[in-house]
């Protein structure tokens, strides 16, 4: 008997950071023409990422839904939605659970985020009881300095042997921390409930975002083992397209990344 291909429940979106330096709205624009099945917003510098109207009224434009939000805890978002910390989250709450979407994703805190840091299980404890929202933590990766690995992250980069029933795993965060992500998957289990899918080769201290395929992370297994496992979280394409030389340059990589995802999204079985 022939095998049999299926394609299992998850769905692939565009990370609205995907297009930069383009913004927010052409990621809608580029999500919709190249067949992504949603996108997740880059709470960002630009405007329109901050502004949930105006992202209701892209959604409902290009028929293009919200899955994810991506809340602003980068080094430089740190004073997008104000400067407290769990202001933010549940902002980023509020604004999935109008949109509809099932996941944010979110960073541990920075070390001088003492406070934040020190209640950061515990307070996501508490907001899991009061939304259906999931609140996924991603791995991130440690700094090197003079031969030495710096963490700038409380109570670690690597959220994986914490009390987080959600996790992001994140592909170029893998390359940057010399992890292995199959077996971060496989530690991880069910608890494995958001993918970032870039590439990357491991570049000291940067993180490459590479289109998928065209590094060394072992991003066409991950989908695989993902597909055979009967996953249901959300793929998400988080690649840096800012050193495009054309717009079709841009739109090339995002379909061929979008590509790369279904071919190895679909299980023999």
């Amino acid at each position: 008997m022939a095998d049999v291909i299926r394609v299992p429940n998850a769905k692939i979106a565009l990370s609205t950071a995907s297009v930069y330096p383009e913004r927010t709205p052409d990621a809608f624009e580029l999500a919709a023409r190249l067949g992504y099945d949603g996108v997740e917003i880059m709470v960002g510098a630009d405007p329109v990422s901050q502004d949930i109207d105006v992202i209701e009224r892209l959604s409902e434009h290009y028929e293009m839904p919200v899955l994810a939000i991506h809340a602003p805890c980068l080094l430089v978002t740190q004073r997008v939605w104000g400067r407290d910390p769990w202001a933010k989250l549940v902002k980023a709450q509020k604004a999935a659970e109008r949109l509809g979407a099932s996941t944010v994703v979110i960073h541990p805190p920075f070390r001088w985020q003492r406070d934040y840091a020190r209640d950061f299980e515990h307070g996501l404890a508490r907001m899991r009881d009061e939304t259906g929202v999931a609140f996924a933590v991603e791995n991130m990766f440690p700094l090197r300095a003079r031969g030495n690995d710096v963490v700038p992250y409380s109570p670690d980069w690597n959220p994986i042997d914490y009390d987080f029933p959600q996790v992001t795993l994140d592909l170029s965060h893998t390359a940057v921390s010399g992890s292995d992500a199959m077996e971060m998957a496989v530690k991880l289990g069910d608890r494995l409930a958001h993918l970032h899918l870039a590439d990357g080769i491991g570049v000291t201290n940067k993180d490459e975002h590479l289109v998928p395929g065209r590094g060394n992370q072992p991003c066409a297994q991950m989908l695989e083992r993902l597909a055979n496992t009967g996953y249901s979280g959300l793929v998400v394409l988080e690649i840096n397209t800012r050193k495009a030389a054309s717009r079709t340059e841009r739109i090339d990589d995002l379909a061929e990344a979008l590509a790369f995802a279904r071919l190895h999204l679909a299980a023999s079985s």
